[in-house]
């Protein structure tokens, strides 16, 4: 599979090379990436032949067959949309948009173009909510409550390398992006209600730094999310689902019972990186035909249920 790796140079840009670098197969031919990248030479450092700053280089070239997206969040919605009217298959990083509207026109030319088109929810393909998944699935575990907290302590405009970041992150439409989908992916239910709380908006940054988010499903689990870039102690997001059978507790890579015992995740997966095994999921369903763990259209319920919250600010 050719692969063309856009925003490559940025802190998931390299973690998706790194992902790719262990799938068979998995053949990056281009990169692109923007100002102020030297692209050239992080090309040449990593062996890949083709480098540009114009994504629709890439997109005419032949042996680029499907699109990796790891660019600023404003850009994800129109450029998802100028590959697959290349042709090309495309995985977004999350989020796939950052308005509604926007989200529902990438739907569409997915609809149109028949192309796998997939948002990179890593946390559904993270080992310890996949187990809790699975358990799901079984009937072994219905939840009554999640309870999630997402704490960075990022008062100027860095990435998750602490580089200059050339566009500012958002708590509601990126963080809060991934536990409302996750929460919805494991309820297998729509958020019947929902409201949301923003802090003060910084003055450089513009955006809320604080955020308080619930949801509720129609069979009545629910979410308390609680989110903040002000956080000075451990960062990070922190997952405690409380079940009618069991309490248990995800972090990244590492899932604990209510008591903090350890529970054995190596039988899960192929590898407990959640962005490889999203990359493996979307290379799969472009060899299968099929479509996609969060697909476009999948993510849209995610994506309403933030509109919904974002109308309350």
């Amino acid at each position: 599979m050719k692969i063309c790796v856009a925003g490559a140079a940025g802190a998931f840009g390299r973690k998706h090379l790194d992902a790719l670098a262990n799938i068979p197969g998995a053949d990056v031919v281009s990169v692109v990436g923007g100002e102020p990248d030297d692209i050239e030479a992080f090309a040449q450092e990593r062996g890949i032949q083709h480098a540009t700053k114009d994504l629709n280089e890439s997109l005419d070239r032949d042996d680029v067959e499907a699109v990796i997206l790891a660019t600023p969040t404003q850009l994800h919605a129109q450029q998802a949309i100028a590959c697959m009217r290349a042709g090309k298959h495309v995985l977004v990083e999350i989020p796939m948009a950052d308005s509604l509207a926007d989200t529902q026109a990438a739907i569409k030319v997915q609809e149109e173009t028949g192309l796998v088109a997939m948002v990179d929810h890593v946390r559904r393909f993270n080992p310890s909510h996949q187990w809790i998944n699975q358990k799901i699935k079984a009937g072994e575990i219905v939840i009554q409550q999640m309870d999630i907290q997402t704490y960075f302590l990022r008062r100027s405009n860095l990435n998750a390398l602490g580089e200059p970041r050339t566009w500012t992150d958002h708590l509601l439409w990126h963080h809060a992006c991934h536990s409302v989908d996750l929460f919805l992916y494991q309820t297998g239910e729509p958020a019947r209600e929902a409201f949301g709380l923003a802090g003060p908006t910084h003055e450089e940054l513009g955006i809320a730094m604080d955020m308080s988010i619930g949801m509720k499903t129609a069979s009545g689990s629910i979410c308390t999310l609680s989110l903040s870039f002000n956080n000075d102690g451990p960062l990070g997001t922190f997952f405690r689902y409380i079940c009618d059978n069991g309490t248990y507790i995800a972090s990244y890579d590492d899932l604990y019972d209510g008591k903090n015992n350890p529970i054995d995740l190596s039988d899960v997966a192929i590898s407990s990186n959640g962005i490889e095994l999203a990359d493996r999921e979307f290379l799969s369903a472009i060899e299968d035909g099929r479509e996609p763990n969060s697909s476009f259209a999948q993510a849209l319920p995610a994506m309403q249920t933030l509109d919904q919250i974002e109308q309350m600010f």
